[in-house]
């Protein structure tokens, strides 16, 4: 067999769908309407567009900033309050300086390639743009390289700093702490004047 040549690596790849296929995340039909009504927001918003993403970073178009002002902070309520009704969970991941240096930079450099993140890319993907196809494929065999050899990247990331909350440093406080965060985040998204820049993809999109 093929495989018989690396059972280990193998099984480490069927390990990684067994994790992602275990985590609870409901039904394929509620994770299927959750991705359309994400994807009918995306698109409404026109987001996913490379000149959304570009007129970002050059401080010329202000909705994605909004946006994501106020996608943090709506989620911070909402997912809180979920997880102490039971009705949902997380999993907090460990600070570790160096992967997250590393790992951003490699991020916001990809972005500024693409015009996109890994919640707009597939959007882009399924309206037939091949290009962000091959961003796709990129990301995930890096995605891919990074599980197989995680023990080697793991001299590059740093000290671990443990899984910290911002709730971790109000003790007896959580609920009220997590409300103003996110209506902090709320305003702040009301408070972004509102730039946008035309769609030269788009001739009928207009301001």
């Amino acid at each position: 067999m093929m495989y018989d040549k690396d059972t280990g690596m193998f099984d480490r790849i069927l390990s990684m769908f067994a994790t992602v296929q275990d985590e609870g995340h409901g039904s394929v039909l509620l994770v299927f309407l959750i991705g359309v009504v994400f994807g009918s927001i995306i698109q409404y918003t026109k987001v996913h567009k490379f000149e959304k993403i570009a007129g970002f970073s050059m401080l010329k178009d202000t909705v994605v900033p909004k946006m994501l002002f106020l996608a943090i902070g709506l989620a911070s309520i909402g997912l809180y309050f979920m997880i102490e009704a039971g009705w949902a969970s997380y999993h907090l991941k460990p600070i570790m300086l160096g992967g997250l240096i590393i790992g951003g930079a490699i991020f916001g450099i990809a972005m500024a390639i693409f015009g996109k993140c890994p919640g707009t890319g597939p959007i882009s993907v399924a309206e037939g743009r091949i290009d962000i196809m091959v961003g796709a494929i990129g990301g995930i065999l890096g995605g891919l390289v990074f599980t197989l050899y995680y023990d080697q990247f793991k001299m590059i990331m740093g000290p671990n700093f443990g899984k910290l909350s911002l709730t971790q440093y109000f003790e007896g406080h959580e609920s009220l702490t997590v409300l103003i965060f996110g209506l902090v985040l709320i305003a702040i998204s009301i408070a972004i004047p509102l730039i946008e820049e035309t769609d030269d993809e788009d001739p009928g999109y207009q301001k």
